[in-house]
């Protein structure tokens, strides 16, 4: 990935932290909480997995065909 592309991903993680943060002490919408909240869960499946959000929901076209 490109320099820029982990920025962006890097910022918009602590801005997700803090938006859930903010949602339990009522600072926030809970709506922005909630992004927040399936942000951080999408990027820990990324960690964890090792490949990007997009290919861990993606179907292989051989189980649809089935």
């Amino acid at each position: 990935m490109t320099t820029n592309s982990d920025t962006v991903k890097n910022t918009l993680d602590v801005v997700s932290v803090f938006a859930t943060v903010g949602s339990f002490l009522e600072m926030f919408t809970p709506v922005f909480g909630l992004i927040g909240a399936v942000w951080t869960v999408m990027r820990i499946a990324e960690m964890i997995a090792g490949k990007p959000f997009s290919e861990l929901i993606r179907r292989k076209k051989d189980a649809v065909d089935k």
